[in-house]
Formats: C-alpha cells, sequence, structure tokens
C-alpha cells in the first residue's frame, strides 16, 4: 500500500495534517524558536534578543503559530513584571525528538550532500552553456 495517492491533487495535500506541519518545521524560523524554548523558558524579548535576524513581527507570528498547533505555551506574568512568559509544551519536545535525528543524520553526511549539490550544479552549468550554443 503506497503512502502517497497517486496522482496527488491539490485537495489531497491541502488536507494533508503532515503537510500542514512539516510547513511549519520547514519554514524558517520555528524550529530555532522551538529549540530554544525546550532548553528553558523565554520573554518575548528575551527571544528577540536571543535570534538575530528575526524581526519582531515574525517573531510574534512564529510563537502564535507553534501556539496555535499546541508545540508552545504562552503565559502571561501579571504585577510589576508583567509581560509573557513561552516555553515548549510536551506536544513540542515530543516533536523535538524525532526532528534532531534528522539534524544529526544532515551534519554526519552534509559533506556528501554538498558535494552532490556541487556535481549537480556543475552539470547544469555544463548543460547550459551546451544549450547556449545550439
Amino acid at each position: 500500500m503506497s503512502l502517497v495517492p497517486v496522482p496527488v491533487t491539490t485537495a489531497d495535500r491541502a488536507a494533508c495534517p503532515v503537510s500542514d506541519l512539516l510547513s511549519r518545521v520547514g519554514d524558517k524560523w520555528s524550529l530555532l524558536v522551538l529549540a530554544l524554548l525546550a532548553e528553558r523558558s523565554y520573554g518575548f524579548n528575551e527571544l528577540d534578543r536571543a535570534v538575530h535576524g528575526l524581526s519582531r513581527r515574525i517573531l510574534t507570528r512564529t510563537l502564535r503559530a507553534l501556539e496555535r498547533d499546541g508545540l508552545v505555551s504562552r503565559e502571561e506574568r501579571p504585577g510589576k513584571a508583567a509581560g509573557v512568559t513561552y516555553a515548549a509544551t510536551a506536544l513540542g519536545r515530543s516533536m523535538l525528538d524525532l526532528v534532531v535525528p534528522l539534524g544529526q543524520w544532515v551534519l554526519r553526511h552534509e559533506d556528501e550532500i554538498e558535494a552532490a549539490r556541487s556535481a549537480y550544479d556543475n552539470a547544469a552549468s555544463t548543460r547550459r552553456a551546451v544549450s547556449a550554443l545550439d
């Protein structure tokens, strides 16, 4: 039995919960933010300072999306030190348990991946040059 129906329709892809969550995991900032929050809780401003190149607007969107998916919790702090604290949930940590081995695999095979990319890019460049001569 195939895991993927053939042909894969737009409706199939849109209805797939795996694709939906993998798009979250695969975005530019979510895994980094989740990994930080798995180490300890952070206030918004702390997170903003902890990740260079991440705008406050995108940080807000990322945190909201992670919270919506149940991967991050948001707790309001009352009183003089009012603010918000974010932390990874048990669900978020359990997802990281699956993603970390993938990252380790990438690091183990980094040289092979880079060699394959270089070979592909060189071959593509050669094909373009030959096509230009035709």
